[in-house]
Formats: C-alpha cells, sequence, structure tokens
C-alpha cells in the first residue's frame, strides 16, 4: 500500500508541473523589422539610346554627393543606388527614412530650397557659369513630389548639361531621383522623369 501511495503522490506531482508549465505563457516572438523602402530598376529610368545599368544599394550618403543637395540628407537611415548608361548619361535615387513624419517632412522641405536655389548657388561659385532652373510642377502621388530642371552652360567652351531633380515623400520616407546628361532641356526626358518619379515615391512602401 505504501508503494501504490507513493506512486501515485509521484504521478500526482509530475501532472501539477506539467499543468503549471502549460500555464506560463509563450515568450512573445520577436516584432519583424520594417520593410526596407524598395528603391527604382534601371527599367523604370526614363528612355535612353542605351540601357541603363544599375549599382548596388549601398548605405550612407554618396561618397561624392550630389551638386545641389550635399550635406543635407543624414548618414543615418540613408541608403543610395547610382545608374548609368553608355552614353555619359547618369542617375541616382537617395532614399533616407527620418525617425518621425514631422523631421520627414522638413527634409523634403529643406531638399527643395537647396534645389530651389541651386543654380544661384552655383553662379556665386563660378561666375563664368550661365544657366536656367525651373519648377517642373508637382505630382500627385503619396505625399508629393516636385520636379526641377537646372540648365547649366559654360559659353566659353560650348559645353551644356542638363540635370532633373525630383523631391518625394512617403510618411517617414524621403527620396531624392536625379537625372544628369549633356544637352539641353528640350532633349532632356522631362515626362519620363516625371513617370520615373511617380514610381519611385509610389514603390518607396
Amino acid at each position: 500500500m505504501r508503494n501504490l501511495r507513493n506512486a501515485l503522490l509521484s504521478v500526482m506531482a509530475t501532472g501539477l508541473a506539467v499543468t503549471a508549465l502549460a500555464q506560463v505563457p509563450a515568450a512573445a516572438a520577436p516584432a519583424a523589422a520594417p520593410a526596407q523602402p524598395k528603391f527604382l530598376s534601371a527599367s523604370q529610368l526614363p528612355a535612353s539610346h542605351t540601357p541603363w545599368t544599375a549599382g548596388p544599394v549601398r548605405k550612407g550618403v554618396p561618397a561624392e554627393g550630389s551638386v545641389c543637395t550635399t550635406g543635407i540628407a543624414p548618414a543615418a537611415g540613408t541608403r543610395h543606388r547610382d545608374f548609368r548608361t553608355e552614353l555619359d548619361t547618369n542617375a541616382r535615387q537617395t532614399i533616407t527614412v527620418a525617425p518621425t513624419t514631422a523631421k520627414a517632412k522638413a527634409l523634403a522641405a529643406e531638399l527643395r530650397g537647396a534645389l530651389e536655389t541651386c543654380l544661384d548657388r552655383l553662379k556665386e561659385q563660378d561666375p563664368g557659369l550661365e544657366g536656367e532652373a525651373f519648377h517642373q510642377g508637382r505630382i500627385n502621388v503619396e505625399e508629393g513630389a516636385h520636379v526641377y530642371s537646372i540648365d547649366t552652360s559654360y559659353p566659353e567652351v560650348g559645353s551644356t548639361d542638363i540635370g532633373l531633380h525630383s523631391v518625394g515623400r512617403d510618411g517617414r520616407t524621403v527620396t531624392v531621383v536625379e537625372w544628369g546628361q549633356m544637352g539641353e532641356l528640350d532633349g532632356a526626358p522631362l515626362e519620363g522623369f516625371k513617370k520615373t518619379t511617380r514610381t519611385a515615391v509610389a514603390k518607396l512602401h
């Protein structure tokens, strides 16, 4: 009888232990990291005479900054990707995820301001430079995007360059898209660049 009683007590103790373990809540699974914003692909750039080649996505700001907006986007939360063709046409997309929506909004406004004053600043640095700059309109996508063109020339050497730039925002994420080549605005794919900008902002998230 004593052995039977001990066996029953052992079974009861084991059952209580199993029940107690079952009542312990399972540890919560770690929250999944938010998805990184998506970059443009080479096929989403404006049409060119030769195919676009997309470089890798790199962390931080570009080592060689953009002439109009360098030093504005923080390295933290920023990634960039360069594109090129065989005919000296190049492009770049930079994406910054700000800590808050308010900071993203402020960053987008600062980038826009830098583009709006870029040509004047370039002329101050180089009195021989001539050019024209235009705000090419707002694109209604997510929180909006703005497109700019900056046409520069050096009459003494006869060189001309055209750059297309855009700044767009989706929540806490800000993207800048740049396109440039030798030539003038009449030969630039402005409508294609606007389409690229719309795509860039729409695919961020």
